[in-house]
């Protein structure tokens, strides 16, 4: 059994702008914001500018890119980077292991150094 194959979309006015384009032997700019509509051989050699959300993008059209559809070279959103790890709600001593849980702000190692502190000052009182 065959597989039934799917037509390409093309929007018609665009197919319709090549086409004058290709019968006036003219190269000019089309500006589209159909990013759905499929590259057709009609199409090879020109440069079309494709709306990405902002601004109009100009790809020329190469063999290659038959039967793609025209949104797929031109991304809509720029990527910088994933955030940085900040830590965020974490103090410096929290990344050596230590953590504040104390009323005044002392760390774990503070308090025992406290408390060895207080039992020397309690021997020498004694």
């Amino acid at each position: 059994m065959a597989r039934s194959k799917k037509n390409n979309f093309v929007a018609y006015y665009l197919l319709r702008k090549i086409e004058n384009l290709n019968i006036k032997k003219e190269k000019k700019v089309i500006v589209t914001w159909s990013r759905a509509s499929t590259i057709v051989p009609a199409m090879i050699g020109h440069t079309i500018a494709v709306h990405n959300g902002k601004e109009h993008i100009p790809i020329y059209i190469t063999g290659g890119m038959l039967n793609h559809k025209l949104g797929e070279f031109v991304p809509t959103g720029i990527f910088e980077r994933h955030g940085k790890e900040d830590n965020k709600g974490h103090t410096k001593d929290d990344k050596k292991g230590h953590t504040k849980d104390d009323k005044k702000g002392h760390t774990k190692n503070e308090k025992k150094t406290n408390a060895k502190n207080d039992k020397k000052s309690r021997r020498e009182r004694r």
